[in-house]
């Protein structure tokens, strides 16, 4: 996926997780790339006519090329727009999702180098732009981001270390990350099955599950867990 040049060019797909106006013309981009969270600086991205601004907009997934000096930022040197989430920009709620999950994984990777983030986020825009259900996505990207994140929910044991049963209602226990035996809970055997295949299947598979939004609704506040992205 990435090549370099001297140590010093890398080439990469990249998402832009945050932009900052810098001088008159410039930008400083923090990008997501399948070798982690780079900041780079983008001369004269804010001139009318630019060739790298149609590559650094928000919620698209780039191809770029990254100078690497000596400097903390490198400079990015080129730009191409490879897929445009535009779909997400026409849906509040989904540009919120959107915004919300950049925004976790901004904070998640400022001493992290993992590839599995680039990924996540991928298949985050891309199912919000093909309307996967908000709901779907949310818990998706909770259980997955949280596994990533080493505070992964514990989807075997209850809080008391016994296997959970078929047939036996659950609600979650937030201290412990766990389920816990409750007469009524909102959790049941297809909801721990729908997690426990969301923690290992890609969100595209995921979406093709008879009922999925139906059985996600229960597992989404204020009926069952408090999934990463909620405040």
């Amino acid at each position: 996926m990435s090549s370099g040049t001297a140590n010093k060019d890398l080439r990469t797909q990249g998402i832009v997780l945050h932009r900052t106006n810098y001088g008159e013309t410039d930008r400083i981009l923090n990008i997501l790339t399948p070798e982690g969270k780079i900041a780079v600086l983008a001369k004269a991205v804010r001139r009318p006519g630019s060739k790298l601004a149609g590559g650094v907009e928000m919620f698209c997934l780039s191809d770029i090329t990254i100078h690497r000096g000596k400097g903390e930022l490198g400079i990015l040197t080129s730009a191409k727009m490879l897929t445009n989430y535009h779909n997400i920009l026409a849906d509040l709620t989904r540009l919120e999702l959107a915004s919300q999950a950049m925004k976790a994984i901004n904070k998640a990777t400022n001493d992290v180098a993992d590839a599995e983030y680039f990924e996540l986020l991928k298949q985050v825009l891309a199912g919000l732009n093909e309307g996967t259900p908000s709901s779907v996505v949310k818990m998706w990207f909770d259980i997955n981001f949280r596994r990533l994140s080493g505070e992964e929910y514990n989807l075997y044991t209850d809080v008391n270390g016994e296997k959970l049963q078929p047939g036996v209602e659950y609600r979650w226990n937030l201290q412990e990350n766990a389920l816990e035996p409750c007469a009524g809970g909102p959790i049941g055997t297809n909801q721990i099955k729908l997690m426990r295949l969301m923690a290992t299947s890609r969100l595209a598979v995921v979406e093709r599950v008879k009922g999925v939004e139906e059985l996600t609704k229960k597992l989404v506040p204020p009926a069952g867990i408090e999934p990463a992205l909620y405040p």
